[in-house]
């Protein structure tokens, strides 16, 4: 009797390794871009996160749509939840991903990125009516509507107060010396 993988996966047949292999040259290469954003450029992690997905789609039937094939939106909430994993998991978190340019700094060192530290120190001296939609919005990657239902407030109160913590934002972290251009 064979033993199961260590990693908790059975071996695959050798349909189901092509069926895995079609998936990976359909939504490989999009999925990769998207995840090499999410780590930062770090293809070995991109990698993994990508295989782990794929993986997950094929043993879930919930990943398909109604004719059969995997849909774009699990894959793409998968990845970016695994992503997210990833990041807690050592220990740091990339915001750059999340806010993407609005955090490119001008000055002795250009396309220098803000510390992710200091993001996290800036939207926690944020008051908390400001910090948490913040936090719903672009670190949990909610919509105004689920941000709305988590915080208990209205949607165009989660709107406008994304709007005004953008700007709060801004400004303590042009006080902590990031200008922006």
């Amino acid at each position: 009797m064979e033993a199961a993988p260590a990693d908790g996966y059975a071996a695959l047949s050798e349909d189901e390794g092509q069926e895995l292999r079609r998936l990976y040259d359909v939504q490989g290469p999009e999925l990769l871009r998207f995840l090499l954003r999410m780590t930062s450029g770090d293809a070995h992690r991109a990698e993994d996160i990508l295989q782990e997905t794929l993986l997950r789609a094929w043993r879930k039937p919930e990943s398909r749509n109604p004719d059969g094939t995997f849909s774009r939106a699990w894959l793409f909430t998968v990845a970016r939840n695994l992503a997210i994993d990833s990041h807690r998991h050592h220990g740091r978190v990339d915001l750059v991903a999340q806010w993407g340019d609005e955090l490119v700094v001008e000055g002795d060192r250009t396309g220098h990125v803000v510390d992710a530290h200091e993001l996290y120190a800036a939207i926690q001296s944020l008051p908390e009516r400001l910090s948490s939609v913040l936090i719903e919005v672009f670190i949990h990657d909610r919509s105004g509507a689920e941000a709305a239902a988590n915080l208990g407030i209205p949607v165009g109160t989660v709107k406008s107060r994304t709007f005004h913590a953008l700007r709060a934002l801004r400004q303590v972290l042009e006080e902590r010396g990031y200008p922006f251009p």
